[in-house]
C-alpha cells in the first residue's frame, strides 16, 4: 500500500520562489512507485492550495493564474487521521480531498522554515519531515544558533546583536558599539533568514549604516560579525537526527562576489529552475583531507546539538590567513534538499528523499511511546467567579 505525502511549499517568506523549485524538484524524485504525491502550494497570503497545475513548475510563471484555477484548501484531523479539505467545496463534492500519512513540508525562510509548519503539523498530530519546532527554529535564529554551537564547542566568530528600535532611538550608540568591539571590515545579516537575502559586507561607518537599514527592512533584529577578508566557504550536508546522523562530501560554493549572493545561489539563466543544484561549486571541495573531515565532524557535532531531523546543510568559512575554520550557519531545510551532496556517495535522490520519511515516521512511533496526559479531576469541583460561559454575566 503507497504512502500518501502531502509536499507542502511556498508560504508567506522572500524565499518563496526558492521554497517552489526545491519542492517540485523533490516531487520529480519521489518513488511514485511507494508514494501517492499530493502537491500543496502555499501562497503568500497564506492561503492553500490543491489542483491540476499545482505541480508544474510551469505554471509558476503566472502565479495568479495558477491560483485561479486551483481550488482553495486546509488540513484538518479527522478521527486518528489527518486528511486535506477542500474548503470550498463545489456542488456534490466532497469536502475530504484526500487522507495523507505523511506531511513533506519543503519551505524555505521566516514564517514556515523558522518551526511555523513544524509547529502546525505537530499540533496537527500527523507524521512530519524536518526537524521539530524547537531545532527549526534555533536553526533559523543565527544569534541563537550561534549561542548554541559555541555551548558544544563548535567555532564561531564574535558578534553583535542590535534591533530596530536600538537603531531608531540611537544609531551612532548601535554603530559605536559595533565598532568597538568589531572593527572593520563586518558582515551585516537579518537575525532570521536564509538564502543571503539583505546580508552585506560594510567597511566603514557609512556602509554600515547602509547595511544595517537594509538588513533591518527584512528583519527586526540584526546579526553583525567581523568580517574574514580572505574567505574560502565551505558546505556540507548531514543526514539524520538526534540519535545518528552522518555527513555527506563537501563542496566549495564559488560566488562572484565577497559573501556568496543570493543571484549566486539562483539566479542562473537556464538553470535557475535547478534551485541550489545550479550553483557553481567544487564537489568534492578542494581542500585538504583533514579539513573536510572536521567540517565533516564539526556538521555532525552541530546538527546534533541543535537536535536536528532529516536533511541540514551546514555553512563553514576558512579563513586562509591562518587556516581557523568556523561555523557559519546550518539550513534545516537547504535549498535542493542538497540532493547534490549526497549523490557523490552513492545516495541517489529518491533514496535520500526516501530516508527523510523513514525519519518521520520513527519519530512519530517514538513520540507515540510518550505520555502528554494523565487521568484527574482536577475539572470536577473547580468554580469559576468570571464569566458563566461565552454569554453569561460575571
Amino acid at each position: 500500500m503507497k504512502i500518501t505525502v502531502a509536499l507542502v511549499f511556498g508560504g508567506k517568506s522572500v524565499e518563496h520562489e526558492i521554497s517552489i523549485i526545491s519542492a517540485l524538484q523533490a516531487a520529480q524524485s519521489l518513488d511514485r512507485g511507494k508514494y501517492d504525491v499530493i502537491p500543496v502550494y502555499i501562497a503568500k497570503t497564506g492561503e492553500m492550495f490543491c489542483g491540476d497545475r499545482v505541480g508544474d513548475i510551469e505554471a509558476y510563471k503566472d502565479i495568479k493564474s495558477l491560483i485561479a484555477e486551483s481550488f482553495p484548501v486546509t488540513f484538518a484531523r479527522l478521527g486518528d487521521r489527518v486528511g486535506i479539505i477542500r474548503t470550498a467545496p463545489k456542488m456534490l463534492q466532497k469536502p475530504l480531498l484526500s487522507y495523507i500519512d505523511v506531511a513533506f513540508p519543503v519551505v524555505h525562510g521566516t514564517n514556515v522554515e523558522d518551526g511555523t509548519a513544524a509547529g502546525y503539523f505537530n499540533l496537527l498530530g500527523v507524521p512530519y519531515v524536518g526537524c521539530d519546532v524547537l531545532s527549526a527554529a534555533l536553526s533559523m535564529d543565527k544569534y541563537a544558533m550561534k549561542l548554541m554551537f559555541r555551548d558544544a564547542g563548535i567555532p564561531v566568530l564574535d558578534c553583535v546583536m542590535c534591533d530596530s528600535a536600538e537603531l531608531s532611538a540611537d544609531e551612532n550608540g548601535v554603530i559605536g558599539r559595533i565598532e568597538a568591539s568589531l572593527g572593520y571590515p563586518v558582515v551585516v545579516k537579518p537575525v532570521n533568514l536564509g538564502s543571503s537575502v539583505g546580508i552585506s559586507i560594510a567597511d566603514c561607518r557609512e556602509k554600515l549604516s547602509d547595511s544595517l537599514a537594509e538588513a533591518g527592512s527584512y528583519a527586526k533584529r540584526i546579526l553583525v560579525e567581523r568580517a574574514i577578508t580572505d574567505l574560502t566557504e565551505i558546505n556540507c550536508s548531514v543526514l539524520g537526527n538526534e540519535k545518528s546522523a552522518r555527513a555527506s562530501v563537501c563542496e566549495r560554493p564559488i560566488g562572484t562576489d565577497e559573501i556568496l549572493s543570493y543571484e549566486d545561489k539562483y539566479v542562473g539563466g537556464p538553470k535557475s529552475s535547478k534551485g541550489m543544484a545550479s550553483t557553481k561549486r567544487v564537489i568534492p571541495a578542494d581542500i585538504p583531507d583533514e579539513t573536510a573531515e572536521k567540517i565533516r565532524e564539526l556538521s555532525v557535532r552541530a546538527f546534533m546539538s541543535l537536535g536536528c531531523c532529516g536533511v541540514a546543510r551546514c555553512d563553514f568559512m576558512i579563513d586562509n590567513a591562518d587556516g581557523s575554520i568556523y561555523m557559519n550557519e546550518i539550513n534545516s531545510i537547504p535549498g535542493s534538499l542538497s540532493f547534490y551532496l549526497w549523490e557523490p556517495a552513492g545516495i541517489k535522490y529518491p533514496k535520500l528523499l526516501d530516508e527523510m520519511i523513514s525519519l518521520a515516521l520513527e519519530r512519530d512511533r517514538d513520540g507515540k511511546k510518550i505520555t502528554y496526559a494523565f487521568d484527574t479531576n482536577v475539572l470536577s469541583g473547580i468554580k469559576l467567579g468570571g464569566l458563566k460561559g461565552a454569554k453569561g454575566k460575571a
